[in-house]
């Protein structure tokens, strides 16, 4: 019988990957940073499903290799079995959540839940929208998405040298409510997320339950898999509201550079509003980081938009481009979207004073080699087509504190983006 790559992924994931953690019971929010020993209570209902979903993780005794043997090698294997012809010769197989995770669950209980654990927790940060309305009203709900690079658990423990971050900041049992809080506060109808290495364990099954539909991509050799006791690889993950928006075509895009294939990815997915049977495309993406990789950023994105280019049929259909490009403002890729024939405009951009600047920062950290306030993320939009009626404010330097992110208060180094958008009744010219 045909195995999907997708379940094929997520059994290998389910037999192999013996480093999975063991999620150990979570305590039942909120005053001071946890100690490093307090007992903890038994584990809440939803989030000990979401455990049990993937049941090897509780089984498995082996650890999951470093880069460069075997486990690595299938990973790998898996990643190109995902590829671009794969989702399009077989779409379906990428996007549809198990049957076992569709039994729905109440989002304010799963909320509770994670603010039971989360109780020894400072409380999250007030965040505000900021209307951005026109005076053109739309007929319909405006559509709310998310863009969040939610770091990688492997990284935050393994890699990244967060010097002023309490290693019991970054425990998982308790980082995931922070993260799924911070979805469930927000509760947008698209999620867009990077460096996600708990997809099968943790977002596919819970999220699946609440009502999306999710698609994941991993990097073909992720840094995760360099880690001891990791989780897999890392990837983009874009989820939908199924009750809100019809599949009409996934794209997994691995990304090229110099006519190079590169270990960046990329999910893009036409969508139609059931609501007003208008379509519009959604992708993700994490470019390149560090200094001295812009000319490689900079061919990652014009890879992605001649990509977007032809999905979108020459600008025909909308656009909504998130990501983590690791590309300031005055980067070539940068450059490259906001010129671009498909008529792009940055978001976030409308929270300055003139409507031309991006914010200061969307991510802002300590590592060894000093402290890194830079503006990397961003959500794109098809200008004509569609309007931004509100963005979710930014953490102001007082709330993210001294010591910056991540932190007991906020699970990623990078600031979760979130807009919501309407059409324009009335597209003028070319979108």
């Amino acid at each position: 019988m045909y195995q999907s790559p997708r379940r094929l992924c997520s059994a290998l994931l389910q037999r192999d990957a013996s480093g999975l953690r063991r999620l150990t019971t979570p305590g039942l929010r909120r005053q001071s940073p946890p100690p490093a020993a307090a007992p903890r209570p038994a584990s809440p209902r939803l989030l000990a499903a979401a455990s049990a979903a993937s049941g090897a993780a509780r089984s498995c005794s082996r650890t999951v290799c470093s880069m460069g043997n075997g486990t690595s090698r299938l990973y790998s294997a898996l990643a190109k079995a995902l590829n671009s012809s794969a989702a399009s010769q077989h779409p379906e197989y990428l996007v549809s959540p198990d049957p076992e995770h569709l039994e729905p669950i109440d989002p304010k209980e799963l909320l509770e839940e994670c603010r039971a654990v989360l109780h020894t927790r400072p409380p999250r940060f007030q965040r505000d929208f900021v209307d951005l309305r026109t005076d053109c009203p739309s007929s319909h709900p405006p559509i709310r998405v998310m863009q969040w690079n939610i770091l990688a658990q492997a990284l935050g423990e393994g890699k990244d040298n967060f010097v002023q971050c309490p290693v019991e900041a970054l425990k998982w049992e308790e980082r995931k409510c922070l993260i799924l809080e911070e979805i469930l506060a927000y509760q947008p109808d698209i999620l867009c997320l990077q460096e996600v290495d708990h997809y099968f364990d943790t977002f596919q099954p819970l999220l699946s339950r609440l009502g999306y539909q999710g698609t994941f991509f991993p990097k073909p050799w992720s840094p995760c898999l360099d880690v001891e006791h990791n989780n897999g690889p890392d990837g983009c993950a874009l989820f939908f509201l199924q009750n809100r928006f019809k599949l009409v075509n996934s794209a997994n895009i691995r990304l090229t550079a110099m006519t190079l294939k590169t270990n960046q990815v990329a999910i893009a997915q036409t969508l139609e509003c059931k609501e007003s049977s208008r379509q519009f495309c959604i992708a993700v993406t994490h470019l390149k980081a560090r200094t001295g990789w812009e000319r490689f950023r900079s061919a990652q994105g014009c890879d992605l938009l001649q990509n977007l280019q032809n999905i979108t049929q020459g600008a025909k259909i909308p656009l909504i481009v998130c990501g983590d490009f690791n590309a300031e403002p005055t980067e070539e890729v940068y450059k490259h979207f906001a010129s671009s024939s498909l008529n792009l405009n940055s978001a976030y951009k409308l929270l300055s004073a003139d409507g031309q600047s991006e914010p200061p920062y969307t991510t802002w950290k300590i590592r060894t080699s000093g402290e890194c306030r830079h503006t990397l993320d961003y959500i794109w939009y098809s200008k004509h087509a569609l309007s931004v009626r509100s963005a979710l404010d930014l953490l102001t330097e007082e709330q993210i504190g001294p010591n910056r992110l991540p932190s007991f208060n906020y699970p990623s180094d990078h600031l979760s983006l979130v807009c919501d958008f309407s059409f324009n009744e009335e597209p003028d010219g070319l979108l």
